[in-house]
């Protein structure tokens, strides 16, 4: 049901969300549902040329992308993820093994559950004054049509200029 992890050392930033979404494992492709706002944000923020489609999601390797979810084992909305199904310890090892430049969270719940704090815990969106195993932490604004009436570009902007440039 999981997504395949897109990773590999060194890259510019990894983008974690809670879950792969019931779309998303469907198509077998990240942020595959209707309104998900991820590739179009991607390239209106210029971390990528041009807008990607879902099934191309391996093409952000080359912007120096990455992609994972804080739970690997299933997926749906993150009401219905069993809070035993979340990973954040193999997330920050995957963070410590590959030493990404930052980890941005696509939404508030995976950065929560990522950084071990309460479901409920009053969290920002932008940069956090804490790294996660050496990478800086952003808080971002989810992209999800579910989250549309808390959308907010801003954080996801401040974040790609802050990006190191991608290396020819």
């Amino acid at each position: 049901m999981a997504l395949p992890d897109v990773l590999a050392p060194s890259l510019r930033v990894v983008f974690c969300g809670t879950a792969a979404g019931t779309k998303s494992a469907q198509k077998h492709a990240y942020y595959a549902g209707p309104g998900n706002r991820f590739w179009h944000v991607l390239h209106q923020t210029q971390m990528t040329t041009r807008e990607l489609e879902p099934h191309e999601y391996l093409s952000l390797l080359d912007y120096g992308i990455g992609l994972t979810d804080v739970c690997k084992t299933t997926a749906g909305m993150d009401s219905e993820i069993p809070i035993g199904a979340f990973d954040p310890a193999g997330l920050k090892l995957k963070v410590a093994e590959l030493k990404p430049c930052a980890i941005a969270f696509n939404g508030k719940t995976a950065a929560r559950v990522a950084l071990g704090l309460k479901h409920d815990a009053p969290i920002d969106c932008g940069l956090q004054p804490d790294l996660l195993a050496g990478a800086a932490v952003w808080v971002l604004s989810s992209t999800s049509g579910a989250a549309s009436g808390y959308w907010d570009v801003q954080p996801w902007q401040t974040l790609a200029n802050s990006l190191p440039a991608l290396a020819n």
